[in-house]
């Protein structure tokens, strides 16, 4: 292996620096000049991204070419010492799929910098914005680059927080205010799981190495990512004969860690605070949806998937739910009319591939494996894309509702154009990025044995042609359909430049040998590129998904309003997200708040406060009682002086008078 680079060495500078701007937009920039606060913290992404770039490059030439990359913890400290043989280090963890997404995140946050330069430009708080922005990198960076699940756990939460500032940006508004409260509270749910993944684990590692093996531990500690993922201690966790309802301490680990997964990226049933977060600032959801937030969930299953794959039942839990999700956001995405809306389902149903090629991965057939983290990359400039072509719409339109679009090509002919490409790319339309990875996911699905995920996968594939090409159509092409649509004009410069640059990378980002580079350690390399019994029908699905968006919405809605009625009320439940926003409200407050909160609330007030306010009046009555001693009279003092040696006298006369008898 070749010697480390200053950069591989020095990788720690890559999140610090998006840190040190945040404080110094945040404490300092936001008072001198608005802009030059903006322009501060797009350089340093900018300059984090320039790094990462290097960073990769020289991360692949460690090795020669057709040998594994290698998995380097360059730099490490101990943070946090709790006795020997357990402390907790921060460091940075370099392997194939923590470089790629340090590439991923800076890049695509870079592009989003720029575009908010212009799409943000004149509104308050834009400083704020832009130290937000610098906060949600790093938490992301950092959590990327974490080597063990302590560090990862810290960045998790700081990504979770920063997405409440960011979907909560425009704090005057109660959508916006009760979006970022509703993301922040489910996702916080999950993260309890998440924190007992990690305690359920730590402990019996600990317990088997740190206290009856620690001769074993080489030099790691218990937390370690490299610690938890070797066989033998997955073999020995795996052969514990401690359970909790039938369950295994692997498994329920695996699951409970799944579970903060599925809570940040939005897995069916944790999936309701997604859509909301459009209320955010549409270069927000871009940044959310490609690069940071909803892919640490994929990322912190990838990243722990040799104990997923150890216990089995886990990752069948991560399959199913990934497909079923992948299903049930697609049919909602059919019916939405807000465009950042279907965006944000369509984001729902990608993740759910990226989960479910996971789950159909094992060490015998890890194709999977490599398919997830391909779609990732791929989805993040497709995804990324489309989002700020909706951004640069509604900046025109003053709308998000595609109703109110319409003959869009005419006005906004680079939007369109741009658009159009991430549209092909995302509905798996060669040579464009999303059908390579795409069909990397279904072959990965088809070869390992799993024929009704690998049929959910290409109904979904059809059906995301469809509503993608269904707001292409009514948004870009007819006759406009509001007085904003008649007079809209191109974005400026400055957005549209981020966007072509994302255009690039959906067309060309397929033919980056990722599943070369990713693959799961220690399992056989799969063969990848195309397979024509996934790539044909696939493709034919997607084409007649576009045909069939075309044909409902490509001229007048008589086709669209038979189609509704005869759908009936399957229709009308999906465009209502299947009632489950309806359904946690009535659990929310008709059972928790009723029969949990109020009594306990009663109980804070009657009890608790009770026993408080007893003690205080107790301590004042006696106040009082005592005050009324203090006359500042001599005689009232001389009769007490009086009357308390003649009670002494009484007393100890009775004393010896009893003692005599």
């Amino acid at each position: 292996m070749a010697p480390l680079s200053f950069i591989l060495t020095h990788a720690w500078l890559i999140p610090a620096i998006p840190l040190l701007s945040f404080l110094l937009v945040g404490l300092v920039l936001r008072n001198v000049s608005q802009r030059l606060a903006g322009a501060f913290g797009t350089l340093a992404v900018a300059t984090s991204a320039g790094l990462s770039w290097l960073l990769a490059w020289d991360f692949l030439h460690l090795v020669p070419h057709g040998q594994p990359l290698p998995s380097l913890v360059p730099w490490s400290l101990e943070w946090l010492h709790f006795q020997d043989n357990f402390a907790i280090h921060i460091g940075t963890l370099l392997d194939p799929i923590s470089v790629m997404l340090l590439v991923v995140v800076t890049t695509v946050s870079t592009l989003v910098h720029i575009y908010s330069t212009g799409y943000m430009h004149g509104e308050p708080g834009y400083a704020r914005y832009f130290a937000f922005l610098n906060l949600f990198t790093f938490s992301m960076l950092g959590l990327v680059l974490a080597p063990n699940l302590v560090q990862m756990y810290v960045c998790w939460e700081l990504v979770g927080a920063s997405s409440f500032f960011l979907i909560g940006f425009y704090f005057e508004k109660p959508s916006a205010v009760s979006a970022s409260k509703k993301a922040f509270i489910v996702t916080r749910f999950a993260d309890l799981g998440f924190l007992l993944g990690i305690l359920v684990i730590g402990f019996y590692a600990f317990q088997i190495y740190g206290g009856m093996k620690p001769e074993l531990l080489n030099g790691q500690q218990p937390l370690d990512f490299a610690f938890l993922t070797r066989p033998d201690v997955l073999a020995s966790l795996a052969g514990l004969d401690v359970h909790f309802l039938g369950v295994g301490v692997l498994t329920l680990s695996a699951v409970l860690i799944y579970t903060g997964g599925a809570g940040k990226s939005a897995m069916f049933p944790l999936h309701i605070w997604l859509p909301d977060a459009m209320e955010g600032p549409t270069p927000v959801s871009a940044l959310i949806h490609a690069a940071t937030m909803v892919v640490a969930g994929v990322y912190l299953v990838a990243r722990c998937f040799p104990i997923f794959a150890t216990s089995g039942e886990a990752l069948t839990v991560v399959m199913c739910i990934g497909a079923f999700t992948s299903l049930f956001a697609a049919v909602i995405g059919c019916t939405q009319d807000d465009i950042k809306r279907v965006l944000a389902f369509s984001t729902l149903s990608q993740l759910g591939y990226m989960m479910f090629a996971l789950g159909v991965a094992s060490f015998a057939h890890p194709l999977g494996y490599s398919a997830s983290m391909f779609h990732l990359f791929t989805h993040a400039f497709f995804k990324a894309l489309l989002f700020l072509g909706a951004g640069s719409v509604i900046h025109a339109v003053h709308s998000n509702d595609i109703w109110h679009m319409g003959g869009l090509r005419k006005h906004m002919p680079f939007t369109h154009g741009l658009f159009l490409i991430a549209t092909l790319a995302i509905a798996g339309i060669y040579p464009l990025a999303g059908f390579f990875s795409k069909d990397e996911i279904l072959a990965a699905a088809l070869h390992s044995g799993h024929t009704v995920v690998f049929g959910v996968g290409l109904l979904v594939a059809g059906m995301t042609a469809f509503y993608m090409f269904r707001i292409y159509f009514v948004t870009f092409w007819g006759e406009p359909k509001s007085e904003h649509a008649h007079h809209a004009h191109e974005s400026p410069w400055i957005m549209l430049a981020p966007m072509a640059f994302l255009g690039v990378l959906s067309a060309v980002a397929g033919f980056i040998p990722i599943p070369e580079w990713v693959q799961l350690p220690g399992a056989p390399v799969e063969h990848e590129g195309i397979d024509l019994a996934v790539a044909i029908p696939s493709t034919i699905l997607a084409l007649c998904g576009i045909g069939l968006a075309w044909l409902l919405y490509g001229g007048s809605r008589e086709r669209v309003d038979a189609l509704v009625l005869k759908l009936g009320g399957f229709y009308t439940a999906a465009r209502n997200k299947f009632y489950f926003d309806e359904l946690y409200l009535f659990v929310t407050h008709s059972v928790i708040f009723r029969f949990v909160a109020q009594p306990i609330a009663w109980f804070d007030r009657n009890i608790v406060d009770g026993a408080v306010n007893l003690s205080g009046w107790f301590t004042r009555t006696a106040g009082l009682l005592l005050g009324k001693l203090q006359t500042g009279q001599v005689q009232t003092y001389a009769s007490w002086l009086v009357s308390g040696a003649i009670a002494v006298v009484v007393v100890l006369w009775g004393v010896l008078k009893s003692g005599g008898n």
